[in-house]
């Protein structure tokens, strides 16, 4: 059974008010021999010992110092006690403090070193705005050298223990903020989303979840990420992200059927376009969806406010006409509110398992970029199809009232900006 840091803790409450300084360096030492390589470092975390307490105890484990005979040892040596009025010699290595003896921690000795450590941690908190490591990287080198420079005496050990102490950790940003203002009828629409994606799949109707993947550049670009590869021979690739004329950027765009769990990415070479949005949900059709529902007469997709399916842009809506007009579907359309992309499900169901699966890996060609994809797989049977598209798409097509007034477009009494349906004409 393996050694676990909360046993260390459990023993170490209950013995340390009963051991002596020798066999409390012992036992320290040994637990931390038990755990192998990194165990000094876990024991003084778990304890609050000093590693240097520790690797003393592990070295008298070692080597155990040999007592001095006592012929050896001569009046003039020091001694504890008298015995009916004889010297008694006591060998150096068995001398004991009294309890509380030993060196006084630092911040016994200098009481304002953790407040000035946390003033310099949060200036504004601690009501040091003017602190002159507020514009700068907040180091424990740097962090030692300020408190220096106050006064204090103190090391980059001892500052990080006093971290470690008040809980301070190293954490990285959070996305948690939302840039502006919230609509008001934002929740009532992800009501409104959940209970038509439930009415769909009940009736054994097609739903998915569609979005533009980011655009990549193709070529030997650094990818963010690490991927195993024969130590000290990392792939090397190009010193700038400079983009290659001659191979571009790829633009996969991605369709989730939510209800089976499989995906089909349509990798584009040209602009991702509205125009590129359809026909990229029309070769999903073609190549699974079809197959998957050979009764549907409906199909439900669930996309973002804004790009190339935004809820606003004309074509959009004018190119799921002409494929609700070829495939006889009525399609309906649930756009998410302004500012919530990232509650699309085929972000996190999708996307980011395509991501962590080419990462650390360059994209050097589609061919490349259409195997990372097809190659992802989830534990709960994500599978995905791809399909490389090499049509052109133009900028920029302006869609005019006369062209919108033909639309067999039907709004929902909820927001039908953001729910609408087009039926085949």
């Amino acid at each position: 059974m393996s050694i676990t840091l909360e046993q260390i803790k459990i023993r170490h409450d209950l013995l340390a008010s009963v051991l002596d300084e020798k066999q409390y360096r012992l036992y320290l030492a040994a637990e931390a021999k038990a755990l192998g390589r990194g165990g000094v470092s876990q024991v003084a975390k778990m304890t609050s010992a000093s590693r240097n307490t520790i690797s003393t105890g592990i070295e008298e484990l070692i080597q155990p110092p040999v007592p001095k005979p006592v012929e050896d040892v001569f009046e003039g040596k020091k001694t504890r006690r008298r015995t009916r009025g004889r010297r008694l010699p006591v060998a150096d290595d068995v001398r004991q403090r009294r309890c509380g003896g030993g060196r006084k921690r630092t911040t016994d000795i200098d009481p304002t070193l953790k407040s000035d450590l946390d003033a310099l941690i949060e200036p504004f908190a601690a009501g040091d705005p003017c602190s002159p490591l507020r514009w700068t990287c907040k180091s424990i080198s740097a962090l030692t050298s300020e408190l220096t420079n106050k006064g204090h005496k103190t090391s980059t050990r001892m500052v990080h223990e006093l971290l470690v102490e008040m809980r301070y950790t190293m954490q990285a940003n959070r996305k948690t903020k939302e840039s502006g203002s919230q609509h008001p009828d934002r929740n009532d629409q992800f009501l409104f989303i959940n209970d038509k994606v439930k009415l769909f799949q009940e009736a054994d109707e097609p739903v998915i979840s569609v979005d533009t993947k980011k655009k990549e550049i193709v070529g030997e670009f650094s990818n963010k990420g690490s991927n195993w590869r024969p130590e000290g021979c990392p792939e090397e690739v190009n010193m700038h992200d400079f983009l290659d004329p001659d191979k571009g950027r790829a633009a996969p765009y991605g369709i989730l059927d939510l209800a089976k769990n499989v995906g089909f990415v349509n990798v584009g070479i040209s602009a991702d376009t509205s125009a590129f949005a359809a026909e990229s949900i029309r070769r999903w059709w073609l190549s699974m969806g079809e197959e998957s529902y050979p009764n549907a007469t409906r199909l439900l997709i669930t996309a973002d406010g804004g790009g190339s399916n935004g809820s606003r842009v004309r074509l959009w809506k004018t190119e799921l006409q002409r494929f609700a007009d070829e495939t006889g579907l009525k399609i309906s359309v649930c756009h998410f509110p302004p500012g919530t992309s990232k509650w699309n499900k085929i972000e996190h169901r999708m996307f980011s398992y395509i991501s962590q699966n080419w990462r650390g890996r360059p994209l050097v060609s589609i061919e490349t970029i259409v195997n990372l994809i097809g190659a992802t797989k989830t534990k709960k049977g994500l599978k995905i199809q791809t399909s490389v598209d090499t049509n052109k798409y133009a900028k920029g097509i302006k869609i005019t009232d006369q062209e919108i007034k033909t639309l067999a477009l039907e709004r929902e009494e909820f927001h039908g900006e953001w729910n609408y349906t087009l039926h085949p004409r």
